[in-house]
């Protein structure tokens, strides 16, 4: 003790370190203990300037064990991942297989295709990246060879036009678009739709540096202005693509002798890279194209099918649970994103002839907010508590409070699908975004939680079961906040979880 108070003396902001390795108490603690320690640590200096809002209720015995600011509005991240989560949940058939379809005029004389292949995409947005559509172009093209496809007298044209509206999430920021997490969602997506750059020095100074994308058919327009600088040098890449524009800029410089370094990129045009895809695996199977590849996107009219055009080939998502339940654990925006979009075109299909049905045009997202506004009011969670407008949280514009979050997770326990859900969401210590988080504690293994995170916000909500047997649903907002240098924000709203975990009293 006399140690820590000479260092507490000498360094004023030991403290808030201390604070943030061991912010509460670590014996199990009685309810009115925990919530005098939960009090205490969002009281801390170094949280005068932020916002904490935060929500715990007891499933099993329905009661508010803990509340602080819980119905005022906050930045809630991926943790609205949740509200997409339960429309899907709700709305769709976990089961359901998304196909994506080859189609076109059945082959005639000598294997020939009398006009113009469509690749219709469907909203999959796991081709290519999931194992079992790895090898979708060569299985699309084999399925072609094997009906007798040998020449097609027209062109490839890769449809992205099911899903009506824009590619972009409602209030996504232009400055993360560049960016593989804010990957544009479009009904015909290719490998989660990111490409990988990769910058390596020459082997001399002054000498211009190698770019490379990964996958080739995802290429882009490349304007490389990188150069090698002398070894030992400090890194300066900087990469850049104007809002509406294919041209990637990569300008700066990299150390001779440094590791090559890659970055995750949003494809500029999934359909086109789709598209590339399937015409090079119709060349490896030995069938012929005469016209070219042509690429149609929202606002464009979808290809208009002739009389005698039948589905030709197809391959299969994974079922619509494992989509979730990835798009879940590893918080992958671009599954979510077009979740919401399925749920909305069949929302959309649905509203035909009601009467009440929203008028005018809406996007498939649109259509899919629209649809969990329906089910939120089901639940009883108020329009002002839940101001969501995409589907993954990446949008500053969606709002919250911790209160419509803990009663969405408790609709959700109590739902048919409750075990399911729990097995999608992150386990602390164990996998997803979680999986180095809360080792060591009571909550590993035992907090399943969605988890959220941007720039100045963390969020943590899901469910815990109690060192007393009881089972919990929670939410922890955090915003307005940039931890001290060298401490993780992420440990902040943890150390609440873990709290939880520790709790040694029923409120039965």
């Amino acid at each position: 003790m006399k140690m820590l108070r000479r260092l507490f003396r000498l360094f004023p902001l030991f403290p808030l370190f201390v604070l943030a390795l061991f912010p509460l108490r670590t014996a199990a603690m009685d309810l009115a203990a925990t919530r005098a320690a939960i009090d205490a640590h969002i009281a801390q200096p170094r949280f005068a300037a932020a916002r904490w809002g935060v929500a715990v209720v007891s499933l099993d015995s329905g009661r508010m064990l803990y509340a602080h600011d819980a119905d005022k509005l906050f930045q809630p991240a991926s943790t609205a991942k949740l509200y997409t989560a339960a429309l899907v949940l709700n709305g769709l058939d976990a089961g359901y297989r998304i196909p994506t379809r080859v189609l076109g005029p059945p082959p005639g004389h000598r294997g020939r295709v009398n006009g113009s292949l469509v690749l219709y995409g469907m909203g999959d947005p796991s081709l290519g990246a999931d194992p079992s559509t790895a090898g979708w172009a060569d299985s699309l093209a084999d399925q072609l060879a094997a009906r007798g496809v040998r020449r097609v007298r027209g062109d490839l044209v890769a449809d992205a036009n099911y899903f009506a509206g824009p590619p972009i999430g409602n209030g996504w920021e232009a400055f993360d678009l560049l960016a593989g997490f804010a990957a544009p969602a479009l009904a015909l997506s290719v490998d989660e739709n990111q490409v990988r750059l990769t910058v390596t020095p020459a082997p001399r100074a002054g000498s211009p540096a190698r770019l490379d994308l990964d996958p080739a058919f995802a290429a882009m327009p490349l304007q490389g202005r990188l150069s090698t600088s002398p070894a030992g040098s400090p890194g300066d890449i900087n990469i850049y693509r104007a809002p509406g524009s294919r041209l990637l800029q990569v300008f700066g410089s990299i150390a001779a002798q440094a590791a090559p370094r890659s970055f995750h990129l949003a494809m500029d045009d999934p359909a086109r890279a789709a598209g590339n895809a399937l015409l090079q695996a119709l060349q490896r199977h030995g069938i012929e194209l005469d016209g070219k590849l042509r690429v149609l996107h929202w606002p464009q009219q979808a290809a208009a099918p002739r009389a005698e055009s039948q589905v030709l080939a197809r391959v299969l998502s994974p079922p619509l649970s494992t989509i979730l339940r990835e798009g879940l654990k590893r918080s992958q925006n671009l599954y979510l994103q077009n979740l919401l979009q399925l749920a909305g075109t069949r929302a959309h299909a649905a509203a035909a002839g009601d009467p009440v049905a929203p008028t005018g045009f809406l996007s498939a997202a649109d259509w899919g907010i629209h649809a969990l506004r329906q089910l939120l009011d089901r639940i009883g969670i108020p329009p002002s508590a839940s101001l969501i407008g995409e589907g993954t949280g990446l949008s500053r514009r969606d709002l919250t409070t911790p209160h419509a979050l803990v009663r969405l997770l408790g609709f959700l326990a109590a739902g048919q699908d409750a075990a399911l859900l729990r097995d999608m969401l992150p386990v602390a210590g164990v996998d997803g975004t979680l999986a180095w988080r809360m080792r060591g504690t009571p909550a590993a293994g035992n907090v399943h939680a969605k988890t959220g995170s941007m720039t100045y916000v963390n969020c943590l909500a899901g469910y815990v079961t109690s060192a007393a047997g009881e089972h919990l649903a929670f939410a922890i907002l955090l915003n307005d906040y940039e931890p001290p240098e060298g401490m993780r924000v992420s440990a902040d709203v943890d150390a609440i979880a873990i709290q939880l975990a520790r709790l040694d009293e029923k409120s039965l």
